[in-house]
């Protein structure tokens, strides 16, 4: 067997064993790049039924937002999500573990998202989050809707897969001379082409171009599938070193314990402290947790400029803040990773080439498969 004959039972065989995963990743992928776009217009709970003066201090939101859910006594208050743009509702979500070992992920905890109006309080929308569709395509995407457990190493497996099939794909692409070259670059069909030459050229041309960024998805992805593979990138990224984080635990002090957390004091802070965000979210301590603290995340129209800060859940001090440069080589790819993944790194327009690429990657299981279909018969016909 010659080489390339290798190389050509290899790019079969793995593309036909990971063709359905590889397919339903694709598609779901092209789907939650435009998450952020698509949820506001699609839920029209995300928007407030009239602008106004004043607001609801977040301290009452959350005490409404008790109120509503209070059907379901076990979920404990989790976290605050305030968009800075005043048409926009506020989102407080709460949380209960059921069954971490449960084979599909909505057996293993249980949310509710509370949607409230901050000018009136009143609630636009309790929403249980396991079954939201961006949820569930995020969930069929990451694991196939299994726990963790299980889905990420079959993804991840998938993933490995698809990316060799990549690499022979550029192997069995690549043209022998220039006059082969002619025919690999781009379409030259006419009038009379048939369809198995043009579903030959869709998979070889549109794989080639859209390679070099489906690769980038790919190996973005894997780091959410293997938890080797992300140490391993942080450690390359910081140089072959393995950078313990800091063991230094932020505690709360229990001293200045008051029956009212101060969260209207720590929303304000994060306010004037980045007036221009996109959003402000407040993560809050589990209930019998004492000396947990409250963590702020503040989201900006770049990456880089977001921020975490950490405060005392009863005096709302500050104690910790770490931007994008206060963080390692390693955890700084690991914190750009998601934005490399969906495209967004490079705004809207790096978002819209994720989404071909991501299409392109779903085709080509189908395309590869009805070319070696395609072949099959012929080989089938012509020994009959």
């Amino acid at each position: 067997m010659t080489f390339k004959n290798f190389i050509k039972k290899v790019h079969l065989w793995l593309g036909l064993a990971s063709g359905l995963i590889v397919i339903i990743l694709g598609i779901t992928g092209c789907i939650y790049v435009f998450e952020e776009e698509l949820r506001p217009i699609v839920h029209d709970y995300y928007y407030v039924d009239q602008v106004q003066n004043k607001r609801f201090p977040v301290s009452q939101l959350i005490q409404i937002a008790k109120e509503a859910n209070k059907s379901n006594p076990k979920q404990t208050l989790s976290g605050c999500k305030v968009i800075n743009d005043e048409k926009r509702t506020v989102m407080i979500w709460f949380f209960e573990e059921l069954d971490k070992d449960a084979i599909w992920y909505w057996n293993r905890y249980q949310s509710t998202y509370v949607y409230l109006d901050p000018y009136t309080g009143n609630v636009k929308k309790l929403e249980e989050y396991n079954f939201e569709f961006f949820v569930f395509v995020r969930m069929l995407h990451q694991t196939l809707c299994f726990n963790s457990k299980i889905g990420d190493p079959i993804v991840g497996t998938a993933t490995i897969i698809f990316i060799i099939s990549l690499i022979t794909g550029l192997i069995l692409w690549w043209p022998k001379n220039k006059q082969a070259a002619k025919q690999r670059f781009w379409f030259r069909w006419k009038d009379t082409t048939k369809w198995k030459r043009k579903n030959y050229d869709l998979h070889n041309i549109l794989g080639y171009y859209m390679i070099i960024f489906a690769l980038i998805i790919a190996l973005t992805g894997l780091v959410w599938a293997f938890e080797c593979y992300d140490k391993g990138v942080q450690w390359v990224f910081n140089g072959g070193k393995t950078i313990e984080k800091d063991s230094k635990v932020i505690e709360s002090d229990t001293v200045h314990y008051t029956e009212k957390k101060p969260v209207d004091k720590i929303y304000n802070t994060v306010k004037q402290l980045q007036p221009e965000a996109k959003s402000y979210f407040m993560f809050m301590p589990k209930a019998n947790d004492s000396l947990g603290t409250v963590g702020t995340f503040i989201k900006n129209k770049s990456r880089f400029d977001d921020v975490s800060v950490q405060f005392d859940q009863y005096t709302a001090k500050k104690l910790k803040t770490t931007t994008y440069e206060d963080k390692n080589n390693g955890e700084k790819f690991r914190f750009i990773n998601y934005d490399l993944h969906v495209g967004s790194i490079l705004g809207f327009p790096g978002k819209i080439l994720a989404f071909i690429a991501s299409l392109v990657s779903a085709s080509l299981p189908v395309t590869g498969f009805l070319i070696w279909w395609g072949r099959n018969n012929k080989k089938k016909k012509t020994t009959a």
